[in-house]
């Protein structure tokens, strides 16, 4: 079908929320009118004093309706549905919780049948004004202004609605204390969005990297034995990553602690042996000193620092496969101390001391794991670590517990990358 172009000027007079907004204001007008016919009434009385008792009843009753606090959300609702909001959340939908907002919606209850009996009768008035005049013998060349009329009373409506969304938004509109509180809310959904991001790039990112390495051996290494072994770390460290997937989308959910039996707990410091393990099972010997005693940290602090150690192992597995591993954790001041190193070999890699051989010569870590060398897909020992998400994340971690992360080469000449967390403890919750 053709689109038929309409002219600016026409454009808000042949609009469905032009309409919509003057049944909002006839509704006031109708209120306004069915208290005038009760009382006072209109026999024998002035016009003006009609005006001023029927506008004080009005006051009134809509004082008293706005006491009530499911009123304002029934009026919220209605403009909504009616003044056509550029953005439905710029009018509120909640019932009063405070006095200042019975007070407003008290106002907007005036003002919108005050706006709406103007309207009205100025509909009923410019109605009977134009049914005299084209009854008159002048009647015909009246007829000639009624197109001019009828634009500028559509104007009329045009301007009056968009007077009467103003008030909607301002008067019914959430008030600064609740601007405020939904603004915190956003930010708290904004910073549970990136803590359940920080978990599942932390544990999928861990076991994937764990995964590639070891099938990548596998395909190396010819000994069936050892391909069985590494199969059986592949599928420990799968379930492993099933287990956090699930705890992050229990969280992710909404669901209730335990419910349907699903553990929702976060892995805590007390399973970093664990995670040891299964670097161990890829090829890089780990060794760890944890110099604080279990249960000891409080639960954020705990699970937040397994998550950092963590991010480390795995990028000590991706950017230096088979490189051994230091981790230092202790409490020293009042803080948690937490460091994670490894060498970044610039010869290829070498035989782990005293680590068995499989039949076809590849190195084979204590555990199961291998050190094959770097080839097609696989990261180079000399491989340049960036500042990436892992990074971050773990900067995010410590920014948030009040601590502070720092990661890069050793200064020492070692040729070591090396990253410190230093987390307080009284932070902790």
């Amino acid at each position: 079908m053709t689109k038929i172009a309409v002219p600016r000027i026409l454009a808000p007079l042949l609009a469905g929320a032009t309409y919509a907004r003057l049944l909002h204001l006839l509704v006031g007008w109708i209120f306004a009118g069915v208290v005038l016919l009760v009382y006072p009434g209109t026999y024998r009385l002035s016009l003006p004093r009609i005006l001023l008792e029927s506008a004080a009843v009005d006051s009134v009753l809509l004082v008293l309706v706005a006491l009530i606090p499911a009123a304002r959300r029934a009026e919220g609702v209605q403009a909504r549905l009616l003044l056509v909001p550029d953005r439905e959340q710029d009018i509120a939908a909640d019932s009063s919780r405070s006095h200042a907002d019975r007070w407003r919606t008290a106002l907007w209850l005036i003002g919108r049948v005050a706006l709406g009996s103007a309207v009205g009768m100025a509909i009923a008035f410019g109605v009977n004004a134009a049914g005299e005049l084209l009854a008159g013998p002048q009647g015909p060349r009246y007829l000639l202004l009624l197109p001019v009329a009828l634009f500028g009373f559509g104007w009329l409506v045009v301007g009056v609605g968009h007077l009467q969304l103003a008030m909607a938004v301002r008067l019914l509109g959430p008030s600064p204390a609740e601007r405020l509180a939904a603004a915190e809310l956003r930010a708290e959904r904004l910073l549970e969005r990136n803590r359940l991001a920080r978990e599942l790039h932390d544990s999928i990112g861990h076991a994937l990297t764990v995964t590639v390495l070891q099938a990548g051996a596998a395909r190396e290494v010819g000994d069936p034995a050892f391909v069985a072994k590494v199969l059986e770390v592949i599928e420990e460290t799968g379930r492993q990553a099933m287990e956090d997937l699930e705890r992050t989308l229990v969280l992710l959910r909404e669901t209730p602690p335990g419910a349907n039996g699903t553990a929702t707990e976060q892995p805590g410091i007390d399973q970093l042996p664990a995670l040891f393990d299964t670097a161990r099972a890829a090829g890089s010997p780990v060794e760890a000193r944890v110099e604080v005693a279990a249960g000891s940290l409080p639960g954020v602090l705990s699970r937040e620092s397994y998550r950092i150690v963590q991010e480390g192992v795995t990028n000590a597995l991706k950017y230096a496969p088979g490189e051994p591993v230091e981790v230092r954790i202790a409490v020293r001041d009042g803080q948690l101390e937490l460091s994670c190193a490894n060498r970044l070999a610039s010869n290829g890699p070498r035989p782990l001391a005293g680590g068995p051989r499989s039949s076809s010569g590849g190195p084979r870590s204590p555990a199961g794991g291998v050190r094959a060398p770097a080839g097609p897909g696989r990261p180079s020992a000399t491989a340049t670590r960036k500042g990436g998400k892992g990074l971050r994340g773990i900067r995010e971690r410590a920014a948030l517990l009040g601590g502070e992360a720092a990661a890069g080469a050793s200064q020492d000449g070692s040729g070591e990358w090396v990253l410190r967390v230093r987390l307080p403890l009284r932070l902790g919750s």
